[in-house]
């Protein structure tokens, strides 16, 4: 596995290896040990799989409590996927990160705690597949406004997102609930 830094140095994009042939192809999309030695150290405790329609935004999403760790990746499709670092104390609290992520490519994005994550669908249709290193907890999920003026993600849309009701109703960063 080849594993990248991004713009936000605790967001990596890992690049597994891909196997193929005229048969297909196999990959690892998870190695303890491999990505531990990458610097990835997680326990992971529950496989979470959404499938969306084009243009359908999901997020900012985040717990408060029981902050999670999130290895996300797309089986079919693409997304557009964005990470907000949340914490108050770090050098790049406020910034995001984005990039596309697909079934072709087959990477993957760490989103470590601390930050909010959400994903825009590219494709007619995309499913998405997220491992976590905890348990959702609704009482304790926030979502950061998608559109925040003050975030300002370059979202690459095609008209108004098809959005939920509590991603609309989700709070600007200078009001949201944030880590320290």
């Amino acid at each position: 596995m080849n594993v990248i830094r991004t713009a936000l140095p605790d967001v990596l994009l890992i690049e597994p290896k891909v196997f193929a042939d005229e048969r297909g192809f196999f990959f690892e999309s998870w190695n303890k040990r491999a990505l531990a030695a990458a610097g990835l150290d997680a326990d992971f405790v529950q496989d979470n799989h959404s499938r969306s329609e084009r243009n359908v935004l999901r997020g900012l999403h985040y717990q408060v409590k029981h902050a999670q760790g999130k290895l996300v990746r797309v089986c079919s499709g693409a997304v557009f996927d964005v990470a907000v670092d949340i914490r108050k104390a770090s050098p790049t609290f406020g910034r995001w990160v984005g990039m596309t992520l697909s079934a072709q490519s087959k990477q993957m994005l760490w989103i470590p705690p601390g930050f909010a994550h959400g994903f825009l669908v590219l494709s007619e249709a995309a499913e998405f597949l997220y491992k976590t290193t905890d348990y959702w907890y609704p009482e304790h999920e926030r979502t950061l406004l998608w559109n925040d003026p003050a975030v300002n993600i370059a979202w690459p849309l095609e008209g108004a997102p098809t959005v939920a009701a509590k991603d609309a109703a989700g709070r600007p960063l200078a009001l949201a609930d944030v880590f320290p």
